[in-house]
């Protein structure tokens, strides 16, 4: 009888800028995370690169110190954990457009790799949006993109921000597929890794309760926040050149609104998914110059201590005018979504750090208990991405007595209480669909050239305008513009 072998197969991870915090502090932490959880395969091998000249000895005693046990806090097991962890890892030094340094990094995968069985490539590019282009056509050269049918698969992860408008967006999209197919580049919006952004469609479709209120008839608006109590610490040579437009609302609060609005898709299959995304972004009108507050942090006390204002912060030049806080109304131009605002906000160095979705409903019509003394409010959800994720839903109940007395009541499901588990770091939750080839919650280029069409143009007219952002202290709530844009729709940002 003769038995069945399956070839022997590896997984091969090669991160690109691997001195870096991102790869550091995140990349490689969340594979740890994986592999305490048995989800990583039995062969596989993790690869750092980077100019920086290190040691594999130095960089393992680099990773190590930003390694946590999340899954298996025993101290004897953790130990033994990573060190079976840092036994995967070593390092290349070499340059992101030098020939010979790609070279001798393929030379290394094809030594560790079976010649007799498949393998797995997955190239995460943790560097700077300049360095994209040269490090791929470096990859590229080096036949390191190649896939081989049944034999070799090759898959390249981007981190956004993916260009600076819709312009060179378009101009890298073209010029990485030169370089390998669409369906191998996973561009990476860490957001949507997170746990209570990918419940939105669990939310939303497997309750029948939603879809019948889900619409323009019932909705007045949306309110969707992103907020810091930080300012740029550490970043002032990226952030600068990005602005807060470019870093948080044109990709994370944009995904966001994509999966309130979205349709339902026909399937879980990615691509049904992502299509249903691209089309209720195409209906989304370009953000009305006249229609956005953007501010800049100055100077101020919070909490006991003295801030800087972001003019003041090293490396920020005198003269700039990058906004760090930006306000704006989106308008979703379809039948179930007409004339429903959806105000979209970002900030840093304000009071209040969380990053939250809040879905008003309108209030019942000719309600029997406005003439009560405590009238009714309308019906909210909130949906809390961080800190502590939850749900929250507001209903008005009578409270206990002999009166008819309304009280506004929140039904709260806390993730950490309700589950008693350990929520998953968003970069785990990516990574792993990576290595599987799950796409859902990676951009597709279609999808990305429509979220720059929202915000392409008046990213141009606040560039060419001379006016400079308006400031608000540190630690306050934003500009006052932000608070009277916020009233024009009859709400305040919370």
């Amino acid at each position: 009888m003769n038995e069945k072998h399956s070839k022997p197969s590896m997984l091969s991870v090669v991160v690109l800028g691997a001195s870096g915090d991102l790869a550091v502090k995140k990349i490689f932490p969340a594979l740890f995370s994986l592999y305490c959880r048995k989800l990583l395969p039995a062969s596989f091998h993790l690869y750092g690169f980077a100019r920086t000249e290190m040691s594999d000895e130095a960089f393992r005693t680099l990773l190590l110190s930003h390694l946590t046990c999340r899954y298996t806090p025993g101290e004897s097991e953790c130990q033994a954990l990573m060190e079976g962890f840092l036994g995967h890892c070593s390092y290349i030094a070499g340059n992101y457009d030098d020939a010979d340094s790609f070279e001798r990094l393929n030379r290394v995968l094809e030594a560790a790799e079976p010649a007799d069985g498949t393998t797995k490539r997955l190239f995460y590019l943790s560097v700077p949006p300049f360095i994209f282009e040269p490090a791929s056509a470096s990859l590229h050269r080096a036949g390191m993109l190649k896939e081989i049918p049944g034999t070799r698969q090759c898959r390249l992860v981007l981190e956004k921000p993916f260009g600076r408008d819709r312009a060179s967006s378009d101009a890298l999209t073209k010029d990485l597929a030169l370089l390998c197919a669409e369906s191998q580049i996973y561009r990476i919006d860490h957001y949507l890794g997170k746990e209570v952004i990918q419940n939105l469609m669990a939310l939303r479709f497997s309750n029948l309760i939603f879809e019948p209120l889900w619409n323009r008839n019932n909705i007045e608006h949306v309110r969707i926040s992103w907020t810091e109590e930080i300012g740029v610490e550490g970043r002032a040579g990226y952030f600068d050149q990005y602005g807060i437009i470019r870093d948080v609302m044109q990709n994370h609060l944009l995904q966001m609104l994509a999966l309130v609005a979205m349709e339902e898709p026909a399937n879980l299959h990615p691509e049904s998914v992502r299509d249903e995304k691209v089309k209720v972004l195409r209906s989304i009108q370009p953000v009305c110059f006249k229609e956005i507050v953007v501010g800049q942090y100055t100077a101020a006390e919070f909490r006991n201590r003295q801030r800087a204002g972001y003019l003041e912060e090293p490396g920020i030049p005198a003269d700039s005018r990058t906004a760090t806080y930006a306000a704006t109304v989106m308008h979703v131009r379809n039948r179930r979504w007409d004339d429903v605002p959806f105000l979209v906000r970002a900030g840093k160095a304000v009071n209040d750090q969380k990053a939250e979705i809040r879905i008003r409903f309108r209030e019942v019509p000719a309600n029997i208990f406005n003439a009560s003394p405590t009238p009714p409010r309308a019906n909210e959800l909130i949906i809390r991405v961080q800190p502590d994720p939850a749900l929250s839903l507001s209903v008005m109940t009578k409270v206990p007595g002999l009166r008819m007395s309304l009280h506004k009541t929140e039904l709260n499901l806390s993730y950490a209480s309700t589950f008693n588990a350990t929520i998953p770091e968003a970069y785990e939750s990516l990574l792993l669909d990576v290595i599987r080839g799950d796409k859902s919650l990676f951009i597709r280029d279609d999808e990305l050239a429509a979220s720059w069409d929202v915000f392409t143009p008046v990213l141009h007219a606040l560039e060419e305008c001379i006016i400079k952002p308006q400031g608000y202290a540190y630690g306050s709530n934003g500009p006052s513009s932000a608070d009277a844009l916020a009233a024009l729709h009859n709400t305040v940002w919370e």
